[in-house]
């Protein structure tokens, strides 16, 4: 039987695996499909369409699901994708997607989305990510996995920011960023590999060596783009990591913050 508090506001389309938990005063509106062990607090708001996967947790006066503020858009039907384990924060909002680009807004597992953190239309976000408090993303923004936005990042419009990154306090995003890269100041610039944060997921010392070789060809040898990565290929000991990296340049189109 589901555990629903009895001021909640549950619309009689949506679909609730029995697991789930409804506090007080939330409101969850029609086509919100919520699968099992989801637990929400007081005072949030889904809706819908939306579908969630398992045991996603949603913090008092979090949005998710809402329709854009995009001037473009005329009610069409969008939706919301997010998968496992992902954790809203307190005052964060999520918008669904928009027929001007793909119709969806996709978040993946296991993502912290901290307080007063906005995730706008269109937005892809893969998995493991962390945004800190009021950091946001506008409209068309697509992160890799294992990314660390720190508190007040703002990204631009159709920005990549690439797997393993990390942008530091108050960091204004309005170009590719690579993968395994730093990024901070203001304005915001490339400020090395992200080695700490690849020690802290247990990548070995000579993965994040070599990293450092392709960080090093890409962002302080002057090469072209397609030099640098040609560089890379033959000077780099060819792996996993280092293909997310070149692929993370490859795959700009904004062009690479250097």
């Amino acid at each position: 039987m589901n555990k629903i508090h009895p001021t909640a506001i549950v619309h009689k389309d949506t679909k609730i695996h029995e697991s789930v938990e409804i506090g007080p005063y939330s409101v969850i509106g029609p086509e919100v499909d919520l699968d099992k062990g989801n637990i929400i607090d007081c005072h949030v708001v889904i809706k819908g369409p939306s579908k969630f996967g398992q045991k996603n947790t949603f913090f008092p006066y979090s949005l998710v699901g809402e329709a854009t503020p995009d001037l473009k858009y005329r009610g069409e039907k969008s939706l919301l994708n997010v998968g496992e384990n992902n954790v809203f924060r307190e005052f964060s909002k999520v918008h669904r997607g928009t027929a001007a680009d793909l119709g969806f807004t996709q978040i993946g597992n296991n993502n912290l989305i901290m307080p007063g953190v906005m995730v706008a239309h269109d937005c892809i976000l893969g998995d493991r990510n962390i945004l800190v408090d009021n950091s946001a993303l506008a409209g068309h923004v697509v992160l890799g996995d294992n990314v660390t936005l720190g508190g007040y990042t703002l990204v631009h419009q159709h920005c990549k920011i690439g797997s393993y990154a990390f942008t530091g306090m108050g960091s204004q995003i309005n170009m590719d960023v690579a993968a395994f890269t730093r990024v901070a100041g203001n304005p915001t610039k490339v400020a090395g590999l992200n080695s700490v944060g690849l020690e802290r997921k247990s990548f070995s010392r000579d993965e994040i060596q070599n990293l450092k070789k392709a960080y090093k060809i890409f962002f302080r040898e002057k090469k072209s783009v397609k030099d640098a990565l040609s560089a890379i290929k033959s000077e780099c000991f060819s792996s996993e990591n280092i293909d997310i990296f070149t692929q993370s340049i490859k795959n700009s189109t904004r062009g690479v913050m250097r």
